[in-house]
């Protein structure tokens, strides 16, 4: 099979990589071209960029990195057009894959994408572009499979392949990895996987943590950092304003951190979800520019920005938007956590509900999907 692949963002790099994986199970051997991570690389593919050149976070990111992000989309799509794929499949980013695989498909190659952009709570209005641009949407929830079927777009969901990853880790386990006790308030701190995040949350995750560590002197703190360009920030932040408390900073293992700790501290993103998923109770606290969460409330259907809070049927994460994001605000919400030990167990339930709902056989189930789809070149 020759596929092209672009995931842009840390997390589609993971999820790509279970795909090839799948895909390398069934076919041997894959011709892969595109754009992606670490983990895609170590299955052949040779990326055309580093993915954090790409990776955006609010719009003044977007106008720093868009040139870039354009001149490789120009390079690629002239290298796929030249060389056509089997298929191409665009793993997120819609604002860099949906353009690219409009014009791919405009120009005969079959074109799959997967994880929806978030049109059923805002931008709406993409659904058109959308529809021009897949010939089949691969999504993680079953609610998206629904409303896309309403709208005459042909979806399947596959669930998440995280649902079936955690599914196997063990709270007793990976507390003895980590060398904690059984009965050690562990709180997990995840300030975001991108530069941007790091820059508007930091400083505020480490005052925060400061005054939980004055409350609950006894508790650790572990924060998984997804790669060196963000935990070189985080120590700089954590050197320039010295905090209370036990902190141990660790290279990834974010399923594990989470896995082991009581509640989690986190920036809205991926990590709400594999919170959901081990069943760790969490505080949400998401921070853009300014011209950014105004053209998202412009644009939005909901006010709710972490997925648990739209899976879940009825809202149970404290969420904390711009300048309800500060220190006081999410320690208090931390405490009031550790505090009542029959919400932290009714919340904790109610995440791996989710987990059940979404632990398909995930990579299984796209690889079909990719198969049923591709071209065949004449001849072959």
């Amino acid at each position: 099979m020759r596929l092209a692949v672009v995931a842009a963002e840390p997390s589609g790099d993971r999820l790509g990589a279970g795909v090839l994986a799948a895909l390398r199970d069934q076919y041997g051997d894959l011709e892969l071209r595109g754009i992606g991570g670490p983990e895609m690389a170590r299955l052949g593919l040779d990326s055309r960029c580093d993915i954090h050149d790409l990776s955006v976070m609010g719009v003044e990111d977007l106008f720093r990195k868009l040139p870039r992000a354009l001149n490789v989309r120009r390079k690629l799509l002239a290298d796929l057009l030249r060389d056509p794929p089997d298929l191409f499949l665009g793993i997120d980013s819609p604002d860099f894959n949906l353009t690219l695989e409009r014009k791919l498909r405009n120009a005969g190659i079959p074109t799959a994408h997967l994880v929806s952009p978030t049109v059923w709570a805002w931008r709406g209005y993409r659904l058109r572009k959308i529809r021009k641009s897949v010939d089949h949407m691969l999504v993680l929830f079953p609610f998206e499979e629904v409303f896309y079927r309403e709208r005459g777009i042909p979806a399947t969901c596959v669930g998440h392949p995280a649902a079936r990853e955690t599914a196997a880790l063990d709270r007793a386990s990976v507390r003895e990895k980590f060398g904690l006790e059984s009965d050690e308030v562990v709180i997990a701190v995840l300030p975001g996987s991108r530069e941007s995040e790091i820059n508007r949350l930091g400083s505020i995750f480490a005052q925060a943590i400061d005054q939980i560590a004055s409350r609950h002197s006894r508790a650790r703190f572990l924060v998984p950092l997804a790669n060196p360009r963000v935990q070189s920030l985080f120590e700089g932040i954590l050197a320039r304003s010295p905090i209370g408390g036990a902190i141990t900073l660790l290279n990834g293992q974010a399923r594990e951190v989470l896995a082991a700790s009581d509640v989690a501290l986190l920036a809205s993103g991926t990590a709400a979800l594999e919170a959901a998923l081990v069943g760790t109770p969490m505080v949400v606290a998401y921070r853009v520019s300014w011209l950014s969460y105004w053209l998202a409330r412009l644009l939005a259907k909901t006010d709710k920005v972490s997925m648990p809070n739209h899976l879940l049927p009825t809202p149970l994460i404290p969420e904390f938007l711009q300048t309800q994001a500060s220190p006081p605000a999410l320690a208090n919400a931390i405490s009031a956590l550790l505090e009542d030990k029959q919400r932290l167990e009714e919340t904790s339930e109610a995440l791996l509900g989710i987990r059940d709902a979404l632990n398909l056989d995930t990579n299984a189930l796209i690889a079909q999907r990719v198969t049923e789809l591709r071209r065949i070149p004449q001849g072959a």
